[in-house]
Order: C-alpha cells, then structure tokens, then sequence
C-alpha cells in the first residue's frame, strides 16, 4: 500500500454570515497516498471547493476562517505554516487549477510570462532557461508550435488550451501533490478527454498524487484510485473505485447513480432527491441527509451516524440499527413510470438550408473583410411532440442555429417553415403574434431574467405582451397554476430570482415559457450548469410536460446520456453544418460520420466494461471565419481522401430517417 503524502483530520472551515456561522467544512478527514488519484465528489456547494482551498491556506477572508483540524504533509502540519512559509509550499508542493482557466488566467499577459512566473518562483532557472524551461512545459501538455504560443495571450486560445495552460503553470513547480477543481467542468466531451487523458499521463510520468474535485461520475469512473462522497460539509462514505460503483452504500449516493440519465431508463422518471440542502447556520443533532432520505427512522434525526469500519456514515449499516432498517428498506419504491404518449408524425417545423453569417468589419472605414459562417446551411424537420437533440463541440453553430429559427437573429438565407409560412419572410408584427407558439429557455436562466422583477411579474410578462389573460386576477390564477406545474410553491411569485437556486431558477424559466401555450421550445443546454440530482427534476418535468401537452422541444445539448434518455431524434453538427441525423438509436448505436464516432467515444461511462476506446481528434474545431475547403472535418479526420479535401459531401441515407454527410458512404 501506498504511504500517505497527505492527512486530513477534523478539518473545520467556518465563514461568518448575517445569518449566523456557516460551517462549509465540518469535520472532514480523508488521506491522499503518494501517485493515487483521490476522488471528492458531491454537489454543488456541499463543500468540496472550500476543502482544497483550505489545504493551501487560500480561504476567503475575512470572512472565512479554518477553525479546526491538521492537514500534515509529509509529517507536517501546514496549517500552523506561515503566510510565508506558504507560498514556497504552494505550487512546489501543493498545486491547484482551478474550475474556470479564463477567470484564473491575467488577460494582459502573455502566456508565457504567466508560466515563466512560476518558474522563477519555485526554481533556480532564470533568463533564457526559464524561458525554455516553459517551451517544454507548453510541448508537455500538449500545445502546438509552443513557440508562437508563447507570445499569445488568454483570448487568443480556445477552453481546452486554457486548461492546458492551467495545468502547465501547475507543474511548473513540480508538485507532489495537484489538485483539479472542475477541470472539465466547461469543457465538450473530446476536450475533456484530452485533459483527462493529459492528466493521467503526467501523473504516470511524474509520480505526483492528484485530488480531483467533481460532480461527474463518469469522470470519476475514469481518473480515481478512491473516492470520497461529500455531503453538507462532511464526508459521508469513502471507498476504492471498484468497491464505490459496484455497490455505492450510503442513500445520497444511491440517489446519484439513480439520478443519471441514459437510454435504459427511456419512460422512466429518474430518481430526485426530495428537499433541499439543509442550511449549514444550523446546529445538527442527527444526520444531515435525514429530510431527503426514503430510509430515515426517528433514530436519523436523533443521534448523529457514527463513521463505520465499512467507510460510510450512515445508521442502516450501524449494527446497533440495522434490523430496524430492515424492513423500511423493503418498502422502497420502484422507479416511476412516465406516461409517455406515442408523439405524432405531423410535421410542426421544417428548417431548409439556414444560413446565419456574421460580418467581419476591418479598417477605419469598417468595411466588410468576411463572414463568421456560424451557421452554413442546416436543414433539419421537428414533428409535433417529439424532441430532436442538437449536438457538437462548443462554437459548432447550435446556439446560433436555435435562435435563428425563432428569428432572434438576422437570418442570412435560407427556410424555416411553421404553420405553412416561412418565418424568414415574415415582418416584425407577424413573427411577434408568433412568439407564444415558439418560445425558448436559455441556458443561464439567472442571467435571462430580470433580476429586479418579481417572478410573478416574470411568469406573467409574455401573457401581457401576447394578449392571452385579459385581466390581473387571471393572470394571478394562470401563473400560479404555472408554478404549480413545475413543481415550485405559488407563494415564488413575491420573491426575486437570487432568492433560488439554479434549478429553481430554471423551472422559472420553464413557466416563464409555458406561460403562452407554446407549441415548440428551443432549449439551450438547460441542465449544463446543474448537478445530477436537479437535472434530473428538470429532465422529468420536461418529459412530464411534453407527454402531457405534446410540446416539441428543440434540445440543445452536449451531454449524451440526456440525449439518450430524451431525445428522439438526434442532429450532429460540426462547424456550422449537420453531418448526421436520425433517429436516436440509429445516431447513437450505430454513429456513421467519424466525428459523431468520436463524440461517442469520449462520453465517460460509469462502467469501465462498456468505455470504447476513445477517438481522439486532432487539434481544435476550425474557425467559422475561415472555414477548410471541402469536408470541414477532413483536417481531424483519420479516414479523410483526396476527395474530402475538394468538395463537400452530399448526404447518404442509410434509412428513412438516418443520413450522413460523408465521403466515406459516397456511391460512385
């Protein structure tokens, strides 16, 4: 076994609030060995983040304090350190990257001169040896031309080179011990492979142990040697990998591998976990987890659950309390069933060669130079009731593609047929009577609503402007049946957006739309910024409402495993244009194109029996600026010819509803 390079014991961080003291971290121990990847998993804000800052004396003060507890370092406790004796252990001992490169990185300095900092902080190099010093950095992690690299600065580079900058001036020190806050947190599936992958390789090069903090169990299916589940402040239950997903123990986290979504679970209601997080101002006399958990017994709110030789903090396994568990955990529920109608096949929208191009404005005179071909040409049908999911890396074009069929952006060319009339030809006035069949939900619903209006006042601003309740009461009535409906109590309408939480924000959104009897809605990744368990609250009620009010959705993801559970139909973009669609059995388990083959191969699987081999893809997407001749994936592509290089691909069917644009399956 490993010795350990790191101990945790009893660590306490407090911060001081209006409403008392808020105990983020509450008694959390845990030990890293030397080389291992030590997992911390949990939701949004049960405390994971504020524990890796407090291992490097980086709380937020002064408000925050550790009030507690050792954190030994090689025999060391660091926490009696200095803030000079710090500084020489963070980033030479301890190094962190943190969850978003772009707020991390001084965009006014070059990249370079970021790295080379750290080189000069914790080596001997100077002058131009630093400067190599940072070449080969860039080179390990995989920039190209790390030369010219050198010299650019933040904006230059896309989310999966920032990240790599992340962990080159994190190495920069040679650090025993890395700790990845999120690293993959924003980035599509093939980037976040490619860090990973990264990651992996360093470590088995370098030796140094990694405390990976995330709320992705397929990351962490992928990366940890052990795991330790978060909850409320405190580690809940700890396990090696193989042992954690072969039987994960405590109620919270059978909840979490019940919540995810995938296509066994296709009419099913996924799991939630009922109730909130309970406010960490309180004084707590039993388990933290009791109001959310289908097991509690009065014992749960009375005695707090003592932490087991079998690595879990829960009374079910207690031997005092187990029988008394016994027959409560035979009555638990089986999954519930949706009652999905069979969706129809009548034809609600038709989108026929869509161009969104954006121009580029140059000189003093600010003449047109070109076009940012965001969209190129995408042809796609959606049937009343059902989903058709949109997916592809970041900057492919989806977004603009959503909001140029409702015409929220200038259309360059092209058709988008709804209730025989090509909204591209419509005025204004027309297109604004049209508003309540096609409605939208964005994907950051808090900065989507307006944050000094009152949810009753946002809920009922489309029904003012559409016309469709005539006096205040019955606006008052149908909004509080809205609320009802998305599962959040009628008294929200006197309450303002920052008052709840990212998934109640986004069921806000959810009535805000609803509430002018739409008949299509576009929805933009709705459920990327939250955790497994409201994700799955929204993905229900989506599937609830279209099931019960044959809504169609246009679903704008990047996220397989909703697709799978959602979607029935699935279109691929890349670069502007669609390069396969069909049905979501035929995209997902039988993918033709090579680029959805190796968006495929990068999702992260729960079960390692099932991972494919990843597909890695070379360099980034192109830019719509400037877009390569012919196939725009030749210049990735493993399989590309000289014909894929001249000219564009024409779409081959492979059924009536699966086609693929690709030279591959070309008839001579």
């Amino acid at each position: 076994m490993n010795e350990n390079l790191i101990t945790i014991r009893n660590l306490k961080t407090w911060f001081d609030t209006p409403r008392g003291t808020l105990r983020a971290v509450d008694g959390v121990s845990f030990d890293i060995r030397k080389g291992e990847t030590f997992a911390l998993l949990g939701e949004s804000g049960c405390g994971k983040s504020i524990t890796a800052l407090s291992l490097m004396q980086l709380v937020p003060e002064p408000a925050g304090r550790i009030a507690g507890g050792s954190v030994h370092l090689d025999g060391d406790d660091i926490l009696q350190y200095s803030e000079a004796r710090m500084r020489d252990v963070r980033g030479s001992r301890i190094a962190m990257i943190f969850q978003e490169p772009q707020t991390s990185l001084n965009p006014v300095i070059s990249i370079g001169d970021q790295i080379r900092e750290t080189v000069l902080q914790h080596t001997s190099l100077k002058n131009d040896a630093a400067k190599q010093r940072v070449i080969e950095l860039l080179d390990s992690v995989g920039i190209p031309d790390p030369k010219r690299r050198y010299e650019e600065y933040p904006h230059q580079l896309s989310g999966g080179m920032k990240q790599r900058i992340m962990i080159a001036i994190a190495l920069a020190g040679e650090p025993d011990l890395l700790i990845a806050d999120e690293p993959t947190t924003a980035l599509d599936v093939t980037i976040q492979a490619q860090v990973l992958d990264l990651l992996k390789k360093i470590q088995a090069d370098t030796g140094m142990a990694i405390l990976l903090i995330t709320h992705d169990l397929g990351v962490v299916a992928g990366m940890a040697d052990r795991i330790g589940v978060m909850y409320a402040g405190q580690i809940i239950e700890q396990a090696d990998r193989e042992q954690f997903f072969k039987t994960p123990r405590h109620p919270y986290a059978e909840k979490l591998f019940a919540s995810l979504p995938g296509d066994m679970k296709r009419g099913q209601a996924l799991a939630v976990i009922k109730g909130n997080v309970p406010a960490l101002t309180q004084e707590f006399t039993g388990c933290r987890f009791v109001e959310r958990c289908d097991y509690a017994l009065p014992v749960c709110n009375d005695t707090v659950p003592d932490w087991l030789d079998s690595d879990v903090s829960c009374h079910r396994f207690d031997p005092n309390w187990q029988k008394l568990f016994a027959t409560q955990q035979a009555q638990q529920m089986q999954a519930e069933s949706i009652n999905r109608v069979e969706p129809a096949e009548e034809l609600l929208l038709e989108v026929n060669n869509l161009k969104v191009h954006f121009p580029v404005h140059t000189g003093l005179l600010r003449r047109v130079s070109g076009y940012v071909k965001a969209v190129d040409g995408v042809s796609l049908s959606i049937r009343k009731g059902h989903t058709l999911a949109l997916v592809g890396e970041s900057g492919c074009g989806k977004t603009t593609a959503g909001k140029g069929l409702l015409q929220l952006l200038p259309v360059t060319s092209g058709e988008v047929v709804y209730d025989g009339m090509d909204l591209c030809r419509q005025n204004a006035s027309t297109l604004r009577k049209l508003r309540s069949d096609l409605q939208i939900i964005f994907q950051d619903p808090y900065s989507s609503m307006n944050p000094r209006m009152l949810v009753g006042d946002i809920i009922a601003e489309g029904m003012i402007a559409q016309g469709i309740a005539k006096t205040k009461q019955q606006r008052n009535d149908m909004t509080a049946q809205l609320l009802q409906q998305v599962g959040l109590p009628v008294d929200s309408v006197n309450r303002y957006p920052h008052e709840f939480s990212g998934g109640q924000r986004q069921r806000i959104c959810i009535a805000r739309a609803l509430a002018v009897n739409p008949k299509l809605i576009v929805c933009d990744e709705p459920t990327s910024a939250l955790d497994v368990s409201v994700q799955a609250q929204i993905l229900n009620l989506l599937q609830k409402l279209q099931s019960e009010l044959q809504l169609s959705f246009l679903f704008i993801t990047h996220n397989i495993s909703v697709v799978e559970y959602l979607a029935h139909e699935v279109a691929v973009m890349y670069l502007g244009r669609i390069v396969e669609q069909g049905h979501v059995d035929e995209v997902l388990h039988s993918p033709k194109h090579p680029y959805t083959q190796a968006l495929l191969s990068a999702v992260p699987v729960i079960d390692p029996a099932t991972q494919q081999e990843i597909i890695h893809l070379e360099g980034d997407l192109p830019s719509p600026l400037n877009p390569p001749m012919g196939c725009h994936f030749h210049p990735r592509c493993t399989h590309a010819t000289q014909a894929c290089k001249d000219h564009y691909p024409q779409a081959v069917s492979f059924s009536g509803t699966h086609t693929v644009s690709c030279h591959l399956y070309a008839t001579s």
